[in-house]
């Protein structure tokens, strides 16, 4: 829509944007005024957007100032959408002369007094003009949004829903009108813009359910039982005569009654996180996630059993280009599982193998450990997962045997039973099931190898997801982004108000600063030598971007005259020594964790005096992040599908097919890229 926009306010607040625009309306005949917040996810893609309309006397900008909604809507990956409650200056007579009807009071509807009708059209402005403008404008994904509101605004959200119910995701309110025919408010304004209280039926989100219901929607309300409109002499929200009708007509709804709690922004922003994240979760399961090219379960029969041949890329020799060649895939044998590579991220674990720096690294082999997979056959005994499941096929297994002390026990997620089988390239009754043209054996790598249209894994590495999920983005939780995580969240369990340093800024770095905002960490150090990296490290959480040529002294020297005693949290995610010792040496004196993530060159060895420990500070290490693969992954990807966890960021560069891997090598090497996902299908 082409509509000239004119910026008023623009601030940096959790990672994203807030900014306010002005613009001539058409449908109002006025400017309009809104304010939007845009997540940093919405750097990487077009996110949902979530609009929210404010009550009596309010403007664009109550909710922004005192709800701390921008929060919740950054960790959700959501545009935040406030516009004002009534068009400004239009020059009505009696416009300004009360607080409940006209200025500030537009009530949401369409005016049809002729005294009215020309700007008062609040409902098309809210549900047709906006909308259209923020899609046009801002990185908002067409289609899916949804819409709450408060008081006023919590009856112009309903009605916005109820009169629409193909266009919104969901609805909420917090204190909302839910009767105006029934209330002294609604009165005035069905009297005043529609001329009559009758004529208000269409408006009163009480009838509108009892007319149409229910709605292909789940609806969430919250009411404070000590808000002042509710419980004083006249009950201006009737919330049961909207709950009677719901429950008459089967709606699906949440109804929640506050003890405690009054009508002001302290009930909003005591509770508006739990309405965004209603809102994301919703939203998330709406979107068409499941890619079209996954091949249905009918048609796996017709390969179940027999060799498949497929496009795989072959790691020959270290330090030598992929070969993209023609291999078979044996049917996978007892307690095994075939799976189609439908997406591939290609990892430094990956590069690092190929480099010839890995001790077990074996050639020729079929590298990759990042993808999102449908499983296409099963082997004998395989019961937890069957063809058509989505999986992400995991490096760490989880055989959840009662006789597996390290599965039962909540201190470690590594799982020792393929272990010897898997670091030499081989199932685990010691052979591959791979060949080439000749017939010639290549191995696996990692348990995954999936560098290959079709792969076969050890159930023990299935982890399976949600079928709603993209796999090509359900593959970054098969290793960096998800060691990251975890790292932050199990291995050193992050505290609020404490510090964090980070050495190496890809994408384990990243998900570690990331984990640290979620935890509350209030001071973030991201080093990394390529300055590039600085700028998405801020919009994840980085408090402080420190280059260590710019200084003339180590980082950890740098880092304790910065904090006075050194950082609560270190992280390595470089694989180099030497920054290992740094990172323990900029810990904080007597309680400051180091956790080693990155993977050093083999034959490397740790040093540091030992004074540094025995004065307080801790060194440990992760690998996956500590997360039981089985288990946890799927909780990985739920948050996401939920809002909760966004991963879209971490995504820099895109190609389409195996014989594109090379080209993502190259451009994971160009120091720009996170991570480079491959689509096989």
């Amino acid at each position: 829509m082409s509509v000239e926009l004119t910026k008023k306010f623009e601030v940096h607040v959790n990672g994203g944007k807030q900014l306010k625009f002005t613009h001539k309306s058409a449908v109002t005949n006025t400017d309009m005024t809104f304010n939007i917040f845009i997540p940093a996810a919405a750097e990487f893609g077009k996110v949902p957007v979530l609009y929210f309309l404010s009550g009596l006397t309010c403007t664009e900008d109550n909710v922004m100032q005192k709800s701390g909604a921008q929060k919740q809507a950054a960790e959700s990956g959501i545009i935040f959408v406030a516009p004002d409650t009534s068009p400004r200056g239009a020059g009505v007579e009696g416009e300004d002369d009360s607080w409940d009807f006209g200025s500030g009071a537009g009530f949401y509807v369409n005016a049809t007094e002729p005294k009215w009708a020309k700007h008062y059209n609040m409902f098309d402005y809210i549900n047709k003009e906006l909308p259209t403008i923020i899609e046009a404008n801002f990185p908002a994904l067409p289609g899916y949004k949804s819409i709450t509101g408060h008081s006023m605004g919590g009856h112009g959200a309903l009605i916005s829903a109820f009169k629409n119910p193909n266009q919104y995701v969901s609805v909420s309110a917090f204190a909302p009108i839910c009767n105006p025919m029934k209330c002294p408010w609604g009165d005035k304004a069905f009297k005043g813009y529609l001329g009559s209280v009758e004529a208000g039926k269409d408006w009163d989100s009480t009838e509108l359910m009892r007319k149409s219901g229910p709605f292909p929607f789940k609806i969430m309300l919250d009411v404070g039982l000590s808000d002042g409109f509710l419980s004083g002499e006249v009950d201006q929200l009737l919330p049961d005569t909207l709950d009677e009708a719901m429950t008459e007509k089967k709606q699906d709804f949440i109804s929640r009654k506050q003890p405690g709690y009054d009508h002001s922004y302290y009930f909003i922003s005591s509770f508006i996180a739990e309405h965004i994240k209603f809102h994301a979760a919703e939203l998330r399961k709406a979107q068409k996630v499941v890619t079209e090219a996954v091949t249905a379960p009918k048609e796996f029969a017709q390969t179940a059993g027999k060799p498949i041949k497929c496009k795989a890329a072959v790691a020959y020799a270290a330090e030598k280009p992929l070969k993209v060649v023609e291999v078979n895939v044996a049917p996978p044998k007892a307690g095994e599982v075939r799976v189609k590579v439908m997406a591939n991220a290609l990892c430094h674990t990956d590069i690092y193998t190929l480099s010839g720096q890995d001790p077990e690294g074996l050639f020729p082999s079929i590298l990759g450990h990042e993808a999102g997979a449908v499983v296409e056959s099963v082997g004998e005994g395989v019961t937890s997962v069957k063809p058509g499941d989505h999986v992400v096929p995991c490096y760490t297994p989880q055989c959840n045997k009662p006789e597996c002390i390290y599965c039962m026990s909540p201190k470690t997620n590594l799982c020792p039973c393929i272990r010897a089988t898997q670091g030499k390239g081989v199932m685990p009754d010691g052979t591959s099931r791979f060949t080439d043209a000749e017939g010639n054996t290549i191995y696996h790598f990692m348990g995954c190898s999936t560098f290959s249209e079709y792969t076969v894994l050890a159930e023990v590495s299935c982890a399976k997801i949600d079928p709603k999920m993209a796999l090509d983005k359900a593959c970054l939780f098969g290793c960096g982004v998800s060691t990251g995580l975890g790292a932050v969240w199990n291995t050193t369990k992050v505290e609020t108000n404490s510090s964090v340093a980070v050495w190496g800024l890809g994408a384990v770095g990243l998900a570690v600063i990331q984990a640290a905002k979620h935890s509350g960490a209030s001071r973030i150090f991201a080093i990394d030598m390529n300055k590039k990296k600085f700028q998405m490290a801020t919009q994840l959480g980085a408090t402080d971007c420190l280059c260590p040529t710019d200084f003339e002294k180590p980082m950890n020297e740098v880092l304790v005259e910065m904090t006075k005693w050194g950082v609560d949290y270190t992280f390595d995610c470089t694989g180099s020594v030497k920054v290992m010792r740094q990172a323990l040496e900029a810990a904080h004196r007597g309680w400051g964790v180091s956790c080693v993530i990155g993977v050093a060159a083999g034959g490397q060895e740790l040093a540091t005096k030992p004074f540094q420990l025995v004065t307080g500070r801790k060194w440990c290490g992760t690998a996956f992040g500590g997360w039981k693969s089985r288990t946890h992954v799927p909780m990985l990807v739920e948050k996401n599908m939920n809002g909760e966890l966004p991963v879209d960021h971490f995504i820099t560069h895109r190609f389409s097919g195996v014989d594109k891997i090379n080209e993502a090598i190259e451009a994971l090497h160009g120091g720009d890229c996170l991570r480079a996902v491959v689509n096989y299908f």
